[in-house]
C-alpha cells in the first residue's frame, strides 16, 4: 500500500489520463523506471493535481499550453486527448495555443495545433463507410 499523496495521485492520474492508459504505464515500469513512475504519480499527480485552488479543466489547459511552449510533444497528445476526461473544449484548446503564440512564438503554437488537430482526430469516431452496390448489380435488376 502506497502513502495518501500516491493513492491520491493514482486516482487522479486515471481520472485524467485514463484507466487503460496508466495502468499500461505502471505494468510497463522496469526496475530503472519504476521509481520514476511513482515520483510522477506522487508528486505531479499527487500534490499538483490534488490541490483546489484550479479545476481539472483549467491544470488541463495549462498543462497544455506549457507543453506546447516547451515542445513537448509526446506529453501534449497525450494531455490534448485528455480533455475527454477533463472537461477542457476544443475551442478552449484553440485559444490557449494561440495565447502560447504569442508569449512562446509561432513555431510553438504552429507544432502545437498540428499535433492537437491529430490528436483530436483520433478521437473522432471512424467514419461509417456506406455500402456500395456492386458493379453492374442496378443493370442487372433492371432486366
Amino acid at each position: 500500500m502506497k502513502d495518501r499523496a500516491y493513492q491520491a495521485g493514482l486516482a487522479i492520474r486515471k481520472r485524467v489520463l485514463g484507466h487503460a492508459h496508466v495502468e499500461r504505464a505502471l505494468e510497463a515500469a522496469t526496475a530503472f523506471d519504476r521509481d520514476w513512475q511513482e515520483f510522477v504519480t506522487r508528486h505531479a499527480w499527487g500534490a499538483a493535481w490534488t490541490r483546489p485552488g484550479l479545476a481539472h479543466k483549467t491544470r488541463s489547459l495549462l498543462t497544455i499550453a506549457i507543453l506546447a511552449t516547451l515542445g513537448r510533444e509526446e506529453e501534449l497528445r497525450l494531455h490534448v486527448r485528455a480533455t475527454r476526461n477533463t472537461g477542457a473544449t476544443r475551442a478552449e484548446v484553440k485559444e490557449a495555443l494561440m495565447h502560447v503564440a504569442v508569449y512562446a512564438g509561432v513555431p510553438a503554437a504552429n507544432a502545437a495545433f498540428r499535433i492537437a488537430k491529430a490528436a483530436f482526430a483520433e478521437l473522432e469516431p471512424a467514419p461509417r463507410r456506406r455500402a456500395t452496390p456492386k458493379r453492374g448489380a442496378a443493370k442487372r435488376g433492371a432486366r
